[in-house]
């Protein structure tokens, strides 16, 4: 069993006698899983690979994807505390039977919180800012010291460290609402789950909307049509960017965008090189481990801006 020396013991000799079995399930560790979640959610697995014949080592199928989302629901409700629908809790529960955590830690519901606080939960609409270009995240924990002439104009050296903590805690946030949503998909309300997720970790999301004909550097064909394009931030790093026929579309397509950085095995902040308003600039990134064959959109938005910076853009 998970969490007790007994059970751990028969999974090792299992494996043990099982080499490529082994080695095949190890693939599927998270990189945040701590021994002891990865441990139990292994066991998870292996206990029900027989109840989804198509599931074999090595072989991708719709079983497999199956079978590893509902041991992500599983582990997240028995370590986190998540809840889910009445039909996935029933199965997960099931299929979870026999599994012991030792130590297994005791949650208190969102609801229990709320009620014991005397407070509501914010409303879905203070979870967004709309802003237009160039306007000034307010925010003290996130604006930029002004700089002397002499020193380069962007995010300080050590944002990206600064930042890291509070996505590593969204990738997590919405790893979490696809599994329980059925996976990525084109059908998702991309917007919806990047914002629902945001606001649990008690952030905000920035998103910039500026004219598809106002923007300068597009080929000649494109800059005379309709729509609008969307930059959406978070904490001053940018997560994606999206075109669409009204700020609605965009707004989706920017979202939809921002989700497949995170379906990677981590993201990671990072200050890259990219353009705005025809300069090259450093900005804070949201990136994931895939190689980038091309450049960056262009910034439609830049929260580190100064007074030097629209000086020379002047």
């Amino acid at each position: 069993m998970a969490g007790e020396s007994g059970g751990e013991d028969v999974v090792s000799e299992y494996l043990g006698q099982n080499p490529q079995l082994a080695q095949w399930v190890e693939t599927f560790r998270g990189y945040c899983e701590s021994n002891k979640q990865w441990l139990a959610r292994r066991e998870f697995i292996l206990r029900n690979m027989e109840g989804f014949p198509t599931v074999q080592p090595g072989v991708p199928s719709s079983g497999l994807d199956r079978l590893l989302s509902l041991s992500m629901v599983w582990a997240n409700h028995v370590f986190l505390g998540c809840s889910y629908p009445p039909a996935v809790m029933d199965k997960i529960k099931e299929m979870g039977e026999g599994i012991h955590v030792q130590d297994a830690p005791v949650h208190k519901t969102a609801k229990d919180e709320l009620m014991g606080k005397g407070k509501r939960p914010a409303s879905a609409g203070n979870a967004v800012a709309k802003t237009v270009p160039n306007e000034l995240d307010s925010r003290p924990a996130v604006r930029t010291a002004a700089r002397s002439g002499s020193q380069k104009l962007g995010p300080p050296p050590q944002a990206p460290a600064e930042h890291q903590p509070f996505f590593n805690r969204l990738y997590k946030a919405v790893a979490w609402k696809l599994v329980s949503a059925g996976g990525f998909g084109p059908n998702l309300d991309h917007f919806e789950i990047l914002r629902s997720c945001v606001e649990s970790c008690k952030q905000t999301l920035t998103c910039v909307f500026v004219p598809l004909k106002d923007i300068t550097g597009l080929p000649a064909g494109r800059t005379q049509k309709e729509g609008h394009v969307c930059e959406i931030r978070c904490q001053t790093v940018f997560m994606g960017t999206g075109y669409g026929r009204d700020e609605a579309a965009a707004r989706a397509m920017a979202s939809k965008e921002a989700l497949k950085v995170f379906q990677g095995r981590k993201v990671t902040v990072k200050i890259c090189r990219r353009r705005y308003k025809g300069k090259d600039v450093d900005d804070l990134m949201l990136l994931d481990e895939q190689p980038r064959s091309q450049g960056f959109p262009p910034a439609l938005s830049y929260p580190f801006q100064d007074e030097q910076l629209e000086e020379s853009s002047a």
